[in-house]
């Protein structure tokens, strides 16, 4: 019982925090994009405001909408978003879920935030919402191929460099970074399968030049077009919380490095430090594949950004693959 509550308070922590540092970083991207456009922009807070305010406000259901579909489905996105976090190590720190699940079940969990609200418009009754719930789910099924070639490489390749652990698990993710277990060719590879995650951010959450599924100025907000009040504040809280999850993903995939093994830490000197550390990789994450992309590109057609990801960034992805297979060969 002790043990049970213990768990439950540090998973409490990790949630609250994780929700607090998801919306800081927002405001920080919404005023460093604003930077970027000559723009002013809001204060860093306000992801903060924009929250506390739709709490207060009138949650409206549409009358042709299915009401506790419509309802769910906002809750169900936080949630999922928020327990991908429970899986992925910060820094020095395990995974408070890293024995109850691995890498193949955090992706697919990832897709659960997609689908929330892509039903959640289905829901709604709204034509505007359909449109943009089609378009949610054509991006998604487009970039889920690299994400599934990710996931393939990393595990092929720790397989063989540590036969006898899960090649899945966060925990041999953590402990060995990636780039130490390939040679030349492979490391070639996983530059490649690198930037490919990169490209996959934006229409992971929904940011331009991949925000078709919202597209403002085509379809009123899309798949948010009908939603208010609480419901609203969950997918902003959702959205942001899905972007720091999957840049925490890339991180502690791709740059899995610690200041603790770098500098010699020891104590609580190396887990603030590794904490530190952890989070400025993960904002750098952001900024180069979110927010640079959003404030310098222009949207792109639903035609267009499916065939980017089906064509071209599945290709890179594929070629980042056989570059390691051929590594392993060698």
């Amino acid at each position: 019982m002790i043990e049970f509550i213990y768990f439950g308070l540090e998973a409490l922590i990790i949630i609250l925090l994780a929700l607090f540092i998801a919306l800081l970083f927002n405001g920080i991207e919404r005023k460093l994009i604003a930077r970027m456009q000559a723009r002013i922009g809001p204060p860093i807070t306000q992801p903060f405001i924009d929250v506390k305010k739709l709490f207060i406000k009138e949650n409206i259901v549409p009358d042709n909408a299915i009401p506790w579909i419509f309802n769910a489905m906002p809750l169900i996105a936080l949630a999922s978003s928020l327990l991908v976090l429970l899986y992925i190590p910060f820094g020095g720190m395990p995974a408070l879920l890293q024995n109850y699940g691995d890498l193949i079940l955090v992706v697919y969990i990832m897709l659960i935030p997609s689908l929330a609200l892509a039903i959640g418009a289905f829901a709604s009754g709204s034509p505007y919402a359909s449109i943009g719930a089609q378009r949610e789910i054509v991006i998604m099924i487009s970039y889920e191929f690299v994400l599934s070639v990710i996931v393939i490489a990393v595990a092929w390749l720790f397989s063989l460099a540590f036969p006898q652990a899960n090649a899945f698990s966060f925990a041999t993710i953590n402990e060995h970074a990636i780039w130490s277990v390939a040679g030349p060719v492979g490391i070639a590879g996983l530059l490649l399968l690198f930037i490919s995650s990169l490209a996959v951010m934006p229409a992971k959450i929904g940011k331009l030049p991949i925000d078709i599924a919202e597209a403002k100025t085509e379809i009123a907000d899309g798949v948010l077009v009908e939603y208010s009040g609480r419901n609203l504040a969950l997918l902003h809280m959702a959205q942001a919380t899905r972007m720091f999850a999957f840049a925490s993903l890339i991180v502690a995939l791709f740059l899995p490095w610690n200041l603790s093994n770098i500098f010699s830490l020891s104590g609580t000197l190396a887990l603030i430090g590794d904490f530190a550390f952890f989070l400025a990789k993960v904002f750098v994450i952001m900024f180069v594949s979110g927010i640079f992309v959003s404030a310098a590109s222009a949207r792109l057609k639903i035609d267009q950004a499916a065939k980017c990801y089906i064509s071209f960034i599945f290709l890179l992805s594929l070629i980042g693959l056989m570059l390691i297979g051929l590594d392993i060969m060698l």
